[in-house]
């Protein structure tokens, strides 16, 4: 099972990132999948949640509204769009499985984001 996360970098506030993260090793569209952050010197936060067939998403309060999880089970990646961004998002976000909450059974190695201010 691995787990796979691209699309970090360095933005200003207010800009834009889209990360991805490539599944291999188990079949991705039976799971739900998870993204959680980790900013500096700070604890695990669960960021948001996707059901396996992508119907059901739910977000944590400090992204909803500017952040969009989905995914696409023919290329076993998913994705967090990332908008309106703010300098309390930056952190390592990590893509994972089976979650509760920021508890995950499988992760990624994750990807640095950092948002200038």
């Amino acid at each position: 099972v691995q787990l796979v996360e691209s699309g970090g970098g360095l933005v200003q506030a207010g800009g834009s990132l889209r990360l991805s993260c490539a599944a291999s090793g188990f079949t991705f569209g039976s799971y739900q999948m998870t993204w959680v952050r980790q900013a500096p010197g700070k604890g695990l936060e669960w960021v948001s949640d996707i059901s396996s067939g992508g119907g059901f998403r739910s977000y944590a309060d400090s992204v909803k509204g500017r952040f969009t999880i989905s995914r696409d089970n023919a290329k076993n990646t998913l994705y967090l769009q990332m908008n309106k961004l703010k300098p309390e998002d930056t952190a390592v976000y990590f893509c994972a499985k089976d979650c509760h909450g920021s508890s995950c059974g499988v992760w990624g190695q994750g990807t640095l984001v950092t948002v200038s201010s």
